[in-house]
Parts: structure tokens; sequence; C-alpha cells
């Protein structure tokens, strides 16, 4: 039973990689996976779970030990997707209103240097208040409004993956990964923003650079349109100034909210969701029904990326099994014996997120390395350097941060942001290795770098 939950394991996660090839959503096979390995592991408990000390020989009392680890994990996963499921509605309902017009409108520059720069940049800093893959839609469609025919804007859509990855890595609300650790306690808003921007913003620095030696002249550029909210229904200026500044106001707010009452963050993303419901509502209450029901919360819920909540759930669930069974621990024991120190797990976990979808791979490191406690590292006797790592905002979960946030950027299909801006603008997967993943890769090593010689 325990080689059967890391086959069926392994079995689904090459479903989710090869999603497009099978043409079977993701949600589906995450979905399957969590509920195949848990059944797997409640029905072999009594072989499983008195092997790792976990329980007695008495069936029913080792499935009720599975059962309750269920509860607690999902008490815990829960947490994360009412988070998400706040911050994309948040989002949906700013661009219903035209809201990210405010922003675009103020870009006219033509210079194919100067664009690359402030499309860079701009994507970086949105992507630590919004996220990295509402980021990416958001600006790879001001892009279609900025340049003209694909070829031409395919470079300036790369960059938009490694910016919106490396913008994420130092918020706590900017990547799934990053709201995962602060959530999850192994990381703190303050400390991830403070230590993690500088290695963040290298990882962005690097590829302006080198790509900023290689263009020149002007991007041909479109005509552009007025802006109507869906259903074609025009906002007013201020109708859209309103709801961008409360939106943005009610992300930023998270922070300050659990800092303050010392509840979770998606209590604070949950209340910054119902003052828009009431603002939008009361905006809009003279209106008729056919106006006001495409710019309220409730028009704006089937625009939320249901499947991708789903996914998290069924690959979080997934791995939460794993770690239940013991699978984990003995990753982390082999990782640690054949890497050695946390910079090296790190960055193999950074690339390797390329490849393997990186909200797994920090599930997996939450559950392997548990996070110590002040207490926990005075009572060690051994170790006590390796343990002092695993602290809140110790270096192991910041890195971590850093690493799973921009290392998928080295192949499009390494991110989310990569993966909806393929899906956008249709960049072929070998296009992208030959002009963008190198470019990428050097951000993320220079980056990593960075990090690495502020704390050796």
């Amino acid at each position: 039973m325990y080689v059967l939950m890391a086959v069926i394991f392994v079995v689904g996660y090459l479903c989710i990689a090869l999603e497009h090839p099978l043409k079977l959503d993701k949600a589906a096979s995450a979905l399957l996976t969590a509920a195949m390995t848990w059944a797997v592991l409640v029905l072999g408990a009594n072989e499983i779970l008195p092997t790792l000390a976990l329980g007695s020989n008495d069936p029913a009392d080792s499935s009720a030990i599975v059962v309750s680890a269920l509860r607690h994990h999902l008490g815990e996963i829960a947490e994360i997707l009412f988070f998400l499921l706040g911050a994309m509605t948040i989002v949906e309902l700013i661009d219903a209103h035209g809201g990210f017009k405010v922003i675009t409108d103020r870009i006219t520059t033509r210079r194919r240097v100067s664009l690359l720069w402030i499309i860079g940049l701009l994507t970086f800093f949105l992507s630590a208040v919004l996220d990295n893959l509402t980021t990416t839609i958001v600006m790879v469609s001001l892009l279609r409004k900025l340049v003209r025919g694909r070829p031409e804007r395919w470079l300036y859509v790369g960059i938009v993956i490694i910016a919106a990855n490396a913008g994420g890595a130092w918020s706590p609300i900017g990547d799934v990964t990053t709201t995962m650790l602060w959530i999850g306690g192994q990381i703190t808003a303050q400390q991830v923003v403070v230590e993690l921007f500088l290695p963040s913003l290298v990882c962005l620095l690097v590829p302006l650079a080198i790509l900023s030696l290689r263009l020149k002249g002007e991007a041909p550029r479109p005509r552009l349109r007025a802006h109507v909210a869906e259903g074609g229904h025009a906002t007013t200026d201020r109708e859209r100034n309103a709801v961008l500044a409360m939106g943005i106001g009610a992300l930023l707010f998270v922070p300050v909210f659990k800092t303050v009452t010392g509840l979770p963050p998606y209590m604070g993303i949950l209340f910054g969701l119902g003052v828009l419901w009431v603002a939008t509502e009361i905006m809009h209450r003279d209106k008729k029904p056919e106006l006001k029901h495409p710019l309220s919360v409730i028009g704006v819920l089937h625009r939320v990326d249901t499947p991708s909540i789903l996914f998290f759930l069924g690959i979080l669930l997934a791995v939460s099994s794993l770690a239940t069974a013991g699978h984990l621990g003995q990753i982390a024991v082999a990782l640690r014996d054949g890497l050695g120190n946390i910079f090296a797990i790190n960055y193999a976990i950074g690339l390797l997120s390329a490849v393997v979808d990186n909200v797994p791979l920090v599930a997996g490191a939450m559950k392997m390395y548990p996070t110590v406690t002040d207490g926990m590292l005075a009572s060690a006797t051994t170790d006590t350097e390796w343990l002092s790592q695993f602290v809140t905002d110790g270096r192991f979960w910041q890195f971590l941060a850093f690493c799973a946030g921009t290392g998928g950027s080295s192949l499009i299909i390494g991110s989310a942001a990569g993966v909806a801006a393929m899906g956008m603008e249709r960049i072929g997967f070998f296009w992208y290795i030959k002009r963008v993943s190198l470019l990428a890769f050097l951000g993320y090593t220079a980056g990593a770098a960075v990090y690495f010689l502020m704390y050796i």
C-alpha cells in the first residue's frame, strides 16, 4: 500500500504535466489523485501507520488517525483556497469595471527599449499586489493594445512571464506558493518583502539589461479602442478609479488586518471582498439589472478561475496524504544527505519547478520540513544549526519562496504565468527555449546568488 500510494501520485502527476497532450484538465487529474491516495492510505492504514509509529495494530484506531489527519490538512488547505477565491474575485471585479485602464492608458512610448523596461517594471510591481497569473493576463492584454503582431510581442511577453514570477516571489500575496508559506506561518509579510525584494529585482534586471542590447527602433502600435465593461456596458472614469482604489486597497489591507487582529489572511481578504461588494452594490443601485449585473460581485463570480481552485485543492490534498504516510519525510532526509545545505536544496527545487508545478513542490517542502519553533530549537541538543534554518522567516523558507517562485520562468510550462501567456499568444515551446529560457535562467541564478551573498 505504501508503494501503491507513491505510484498513484506519480501517475497522477504525469497526467497533470501532460495536460495538453492528453486533453485532460489538470484539475480532474488532481482531484482523482487526491481521492485515490487518501483511499489507499485509509484502506492500508493498519499496514502503513504502525511502521511509522503513528498508530496501533487495531484497524479502527489506524483509520481514525487517517481521518483525523485528513480533517487537519483540509483545514489548512481551506485557508489557502478561501484566500485565493477572495483575491481572484476582487481582481475580476476591478477588471469588469475597466480599472486597469487607468494604468495602461498612461503608456505612450513606442521605443522598444523604453517599452521593454516599462512593461517589465510595471509587471514586477503589479504582480506583487495582484498575483502573477492575473498580472500576466492583464499585461498580455495590454501588450495587444501597445504592440502589433505576435512575433513582435513575444519577447515582451517573455519578459512579462519573468517579471510576473519575480514580482510575486517577494510579496505574500503575489504568488500562490508565497501565499501558502505566509498562511502556513513559514514566512511573515514584512520579512519576505524586505529580504527577497533585491534578489527578485535582480532576477528581472539581468534579462532586461541583456535584451536592451538587442532591441532597437520603435514597436509598431495598433489602434486603440475605448474600453467597455463586460457585456458592452461602459463604466465612467469615477467608477473605474473608485473600484481600482478600493480593490488594490483591499489586497494591501490583508497583511495589516492579520497583524492587527491576529486572524488568518483569508479573513482579511473576505473582509475586503465584503466591503467592495457593498460599495459596488451601492454604486450601481440605480442602474437597470442588465447593466448592473455584469458589474456586481455576483456577475463576475463566473469569471473566477474555479478549475484552478479545484486543482489546488486536489494537489494539496494529494501531497498531504504523502506527508501523513511518511513519504515526504524520507525525501527530506535524502535531500539533506545528498545535497547537504539549504541553498543547494532550494536551488534544485527552483530548477525542478520549471518542469514540475511549483504548488506541489512547495506543498511537499512544507510537509517535509516542519516549521521549527523557538522552544523546539532551544530544547534541541543536536543539529541546532540545521534546525535554525527552518524557524519562521528562516533562510530555508525565504529562499524556497524565491526559488519556487522564479525558477519556473526557465520554461514556458514551468509556471501558471507562462502557461497563461502560452495559451493567449500561442507561443511555441521551443521558440521560448531558444529566445527566453536562457534569459530567465540567468536572471534566476543571479537572484539566487544575490540572496546567497546577502546571507552566507
